[in-house]
């Protein structure tokens, strides 16, 4: 998830109870199967989270990760292919005839240093995009991984009973591949993740800071599409002490900036939806009295209207190209593969509601508000009807993508596995019908 995280505290303030997961109902029939197997799986659950917490990989990189979860799946019995470099699908054909649903976790890291201080905490070093790098789990894809390997272990226990096949996508470079490389829900989708065979419905979720062991998302619209940008600039290399003889290329880089930040503030309708333009990186120069050559500015886009992004994307070519001209430098604003705007299908979100509140023992909610940071679970959303809803895991130092993420209840986790395996059955057997 690309700079995802919802502010849980105020979650803690709206959510429920339910009855007990064993008062069955028509609708609840394989509540109390779930609930045990759930409850049975859990510890190792914790146990392979914590593995793979403390053996981080990257995107396009995730082998180790790769073959735990290979060599799991297969011994439960479950048809396991490999795609999408690190990528893995597997397919569980149920004992009933019916539909297909899925159900994904991503599997990468992040290039973060942790400073969690826990005992399985990361001490994993690389080298990304030419540095040397620390890596963490620092999103809870780890968490992911470890949720959908036990909601597997449920659901292939019970295989008789589903009235259809279950796929399970467990994915790569969510957070984006390396640079130069294809990866990620774009290239699971490529290369056939939904086909053979053809999912009808998929359903993902994601660990967040909240009410641990509650569940949110919102309807329709719910995480901003994603733009990733590169700018390169030009001008000429001079001495710090005399900037005239030169392009003084770091004030045109400073313009850059102050220039997106009123794009997004003061030259578009703020109040039609959420959208904000974000400078990240800065790069350029190698001693305190040169002024370089180049410079290297990148960040990203996030948006939930098309034609606002089309038109911000507009507005930032225009400004680089013109603040450049004006210090007599150029400048070229590079955009990268977007992610579409993760949209939850609002009849399936209606119709899976139950199942989810049962799964939370009535924890959830289900109104939440626009969330800016993104996920490319949105390209099976485009091909398919899908759902993805949050999970809260305590609340940790940090937020998501910081370096004192974690997972701070862990039993938040054996909600997951009910949720992941409950929506597919519920689904399968709502389908059937």
């Amino acid at each position: 998830m690309k700079g995802h995280w919802i502010a849980g505290a105020a979650l803690a303030l709206v959510l429920g109870t339910a009855a007990p997961a064993a008062a069955q109902t028509a609708e609840g029939a394989f509540d109390q199967a779930v609930f045990t197997a759930a409850a049975r799986v859990q510890p190792k659950v914790v146990a392979w989270r914590r593995d793979i917490h403390e053996h981080p990989e990257l995107g396009n990189r995730e082998v180790r990760t790769s073959k735990l979860v290979a060599e799991h799946l297969k011994k439960l019995g479950i048809e396991v292919r490999p795609l999408a470099k690190t990528g893995l699908v597997g397919v569980l054909k149920g004992g009933k005839p019916g539909g297909v649903v899925a159900l994904r976790a991503d599997m990468d890291g992040l290039p973060v240093a942790e400073q969690t201080g826990v005992p399985f905490a990361s001490k994993v070093t690389t080298e990304y995009n030419g540095q040397k790098v620390g890596v963490m789990h620092a999103c809870g894809h780890d968490a992911h991984v470890a949720i959908l390997m036990g909601a597997a272990e449920v659901l292939a226990s019970m295989r008789d009973q589903i009235p259809g096949t279950v796929v399970f996508l467990f994915q790569p470079a969510e957070e984006g591949p390396p640079i130069g490389e294809e990866g990620g829900a774009p290239l699971m989708v490529k290369e056939g993740a939904l086909e053979n065979p053809k999912v009808d419905a998929v359903f993902g979720l994601h660990v967040v800071p909240g009410e641990p062991g509650s569940l949110f998302w919102r309807p329709g619209p719910m995480m901003a599409a994603s733009d990733r940008y590169e700018i390169k600039l030009k001008g000429k290399q001079t001495h710090g002490a005399n900037p005239w003889n030169g392009i003084d290329i770091a004030s045109m880089q400073a313009e850059i900036v102050l220039a997106f930040n009123q794009i997004a503030a003061r030259q578009i309708n703020v109040t039609r939806t959420p959208t904000i333009l974000t400078v990240a990186t800065v790069h350029g120069g190698v001693r305190y009295n040169i002024i370089p050559d180049d410079f290297a500015l990148a960040g990203t886009l996030r948006t939930f209207d098309p034609e606002l992004r089309k038109d911000i994307m507009a507005r930032a070519e225009k400004a680089v190209e013109s603040i450049s001209a004006r210090y007599g430098g150029s400048g070229k604003i590079e955009w990268g593969t977007p992610n579409p705007v993760t949209t939850n299908d609002p009849a399936l979100t209606a119709q899976m509601k139950p199942t989810l509140a049962r799964a939370a023992k009535g924890k959830v909610k289900d109104d939440i508000d626009f969330i800016t940071g993104a996920e490319d679970f949105s390209y099976y959303q485009q091909k398919v009807p899908g759902l993805f809803y949050d999970l809260g895991i305590g609340f940790p130092p940090g937020v998501n993508h910081s370096p004192m993420f974690n997972v701070v209840d862990e039993g938040a986790m054996e909600v997951g596995v009910r949720a992941q395996a409950l929506t597919a059955l519920d689904y399968l057997a709502n389908a059937k019908k």
